[in-house]
């Protein structure tokens, strides 16, 4: 905005050197626009001070609860809602729903277990999610609560593009409490100052690092530090659950990513009708009680479903 006013001042300027109406039509015409420039850098100034003042430092101009959310496609992000489902894998009913307005899913895996799981009147419930649910102290909120999460860690693409080692390729030894590295030396955890107070473990070897042929493809510093969270055993513990259920992802995808897709479907490219999270929600849960109610009728029929709403 400030490059088209100077180019356009600048304009200005040139039409006040040329004679005739030629020049006085043109001058009228910068001026105008001009004038709008102003105004919109006016508004601009303006919501730059509404943007700074909201929580969350997003403003909608269009609906006032709706927020941009992550996607996983460079730059096909949307403004509007996150909405939340628990499908049952046995008869593909959405036994849960929510709709949130956090750009992305790490928060909601216990809120949405602990839905579901009271929904099927169980002891104990199998969750399975996709990566954008991974969130340690979620996995870690889950124990004791008879959720049993299952979801795939998130790697980055990082060390396959550069040749580098990811943390994935050392090793951990829970009886020893160290780590492997790919050169086979042994991390072992280091001393905790006393003034640190983040709960990582850090694992090193100070002497194999200094000779390992393998350092420029591990680290570019003189030692390789290896992090671990202090309750990276409920991840590991919920890592080898998964390896025991190979075919979890594919369930995942054949039950709520159906789910999600007929009801996409229904609503056409207009997936929300109304504004307001309130509204919204209400909505979807309409949405949800068409879907659950035609899947009644494909399972058991419609008089059967008429004969069990009424008793």
């Amino acid at each position: 905005m400030d490059a088209s006013i100077e180019r356009y001042l600048a304009a200005l300027d040139r039409a006040d050197r040329e004679p005739g109406d030629v020049a006085e039509a043109k001058t009228d015409r910068i001026k105008e626009k001009l004038s709008g420039l102003r105004h919109h850098m006016q508004f601009l100034k303006e919501m730059e001070h509404r943007v700074a003042a909201a929580p969350d430092h997003q403003v909608s101009l269009t609906d006032p609860d709706a927020r941009s959310m992550n996607s996983s496609g460079r730059g096909t992000g949307i403004v509007g809602y996150n909405l939340q489902a628990a499908v049952d894998t046995k008869h593909h009913l959405i036994v849960a729903h929510a709709v949130v307005t956090e750009g992305n899913d790490r928060g909601q895996l216990v809120p949405m277990g602990l839905d579901a799981k009271h929904a099927m009147g169980v002891d104990e419930i199998t969750v399975i999610a996709d990566r954008g649910y991974y969130n340690g102290d979620q996995v870690l909120a889950c124990e004791g609560t008879g959720m049993l999460p299952c979801i795939p860690k998130s790697h980055t693409a990082i060390g396959i593009k550069t040749g580098m080692f990811s943390r994935h390729d050392f090793v951990y030894d829970a009886e020893q409490d160290h780590y492997i590295c790919p050169a086979g030396a042994t991390l072992t955890k280091a001393t905790a100052r006393s003034d640190r107070r983040d709960d990582m473990d850090q694992y090193r070897n100070l002497a194999a690092c200094h000779t390992c042929a393998l350092r420029p493809r591990c680290t570019p510093e003189k030692v390789k530090r290896v992090m671990r969270w202090k309750h990276e055993g409920v991840l590991d513990v919920m890592q080898a659950r998964l390896d025991h259920m190979s075919d979890a992802m594919i369930q995942r995808r054949k039950t709520v990513e159906h789910v999600f897709g007929t009801l996409k479907s229904w609503s056409s490219s207009a997936h929300l009708l109304t504004k307001t999270l309130e509204k919204v929600r209400t909505e979807m849960s309409l949405s949800v009680l068409a879907y659950n109610i035609k899947r009644m009728i494909r399972l058991f029929g419609v008089q059967p479903l008429i004969q069990a709403i009424r008793t």
